[in-house]
């Protein structure tokens, strides 16, 4: 849609937790807004948990490209992709920037959405810490090193993840059961929050963590007996990751808004491979400020665990591979017609595919 057909709104985006289960949410603070006597800015209400996978929304709205193209996102920070989906379902989000995992899921429990774009590919790595860290490493296969900490400290070991159903998690269970030969009662998984597990990670309570960035880096950076015990792309080979996700009724009632939101989010695709220092200052700004270094947050924007990509066709094919895990797992009982979850119009449109 053209620039000067909409009057431009700025809505920063806002670092905010919202609980699980939380079905009512409220746009964050607006700001500064330029008037037009004949057209407002096209409002989409857009959800999204605060890690690196999302740094596309960090870019567009930390540069001003959404207010310069009259679109007004009034983002609201969540906990997990579960809580996203309860959104979704109750019509208070036109937009997620989510996990696959929890866009397959909420689409077999009928909320009408596509992936209209990829944000990132292999996102998940493993971490250990202090005793499951060094039994890992000085065993021949990863079995044989649960089997060691388990000798050695007379329990499981403790892995977290994000909420079952999670991109994290699925990746975890993927690698245990497919790669690693690693019994499902030889781990004791505890899903929370991004930042519980950051925090459970430094602070002992959990051993190890099938995690994203910043918080591979991060907890890297503060203990010094922290090692990555599975790197990213070996857990789930070209593992789907976060995704941008619209529902069909924003399509159906604002189709140039959305087509302009994808062709800022392939924009910021490239902005983020090429401008690594602006993107760390943006991302730091959002999800990092006061937590991260920005040192720190450029590191994990340049790790093995960020591959940016956009071409949602990049990950359609271990999307399928994806659900047909998740099946086995029981949290789809009823698979999608993963082709028809997507809609690669947009993406095309804007590459002149």
């Amino acid at each position: 849609m053209p620039t000067n057909s909409r009057s431009i709104t700025t809505l920063p985006i806002a670092r905010r937790q919202i609980l699980a289960g939380a079905a009512a949410m409220g746009a964050v603070a607006a700001g500064a807004a330029v008037s037009h006597p004949a057209f407002a800015a096209t409002t989409l209400r857009v959800g999204y948990i605060p890690i690196i996978p999302m740094t596309q929304l960090y870019v567009l709205t930390g540069e001003g490209w959404a207010k310069d193209v009259g679109l007004a996102l009034q983002t609201t920070s969540f906990q997990s992709g579960p809580a996203m989906i309860q959104a979704l379902a109750s019509g208070t989000l036109d937009v997620a920037y989510v996990g696959i995992g929890p866009a397959m899921i909420a689409r077999s429990k009928g909320v009408k959405l596509k992936v209209v774009a990829a944000n990132v590919i292999d996102q998940v790595a493993l971490i250990g810490r202090g005793p499951l860290a060094k039994a890992m490493a000085g065993a021949a296969t990863p079995a044989e090193g649960i089997k060691a900490f388990r000798a050695a400290n007379g329990r499981l070991p403790k892995i977290g993840s994000l909420p079952a159903g999670s991109v994290p998690d699925t990746v975890l269970r993927y690698w245990m059961a497919d790669v690693a030969k690693i019994g499902a009662d030889d781990v004791e998984i505890v899903g929370m929050g991004e930042q519980p597990l950051q925090q459970a990670l430094l602070t002992g309570a959990i051993d190890g963590a099938s995690i994203l960035e910043p918080i591979l880096t991060l907890v890297q950076s503060r203990l010094p007996d922290a090692a990555i015990i599975a790197k990213a792309g070996t857990m789930f080979p070209k593992q789907p990751g976060a995704v941008l996700a619209v529902t069909e009724n924003a399509i159906a009632n604002n189709r140039a808004a959305v087509a302009d939101l994808v062709k800022l989010h392939i924009r910021a695709t490239a902005f983020a491979k090429s401008n690594p220092d602006r993107t760390a200052e943006l991302v730091t700004e959002i999800i990092g400020k006061g937590l991260v270094e920005r040192d720190v947050m450029r590191t994990a924007l340049t790790s093995d665990a960020t591959t940016f990509v956009d071409d949602p066709r990049a990950i359609l094919d271990s999307t399928k591979r994806m659900q047909a895990f998740q099946q086995t797992l029981g949290q789809i009982t009823e698979p999608i017609d993963v082709d028809a979850l997507f809609d690669l119009s947009f993406h095309d449109a804007a590459t002149g595919k």
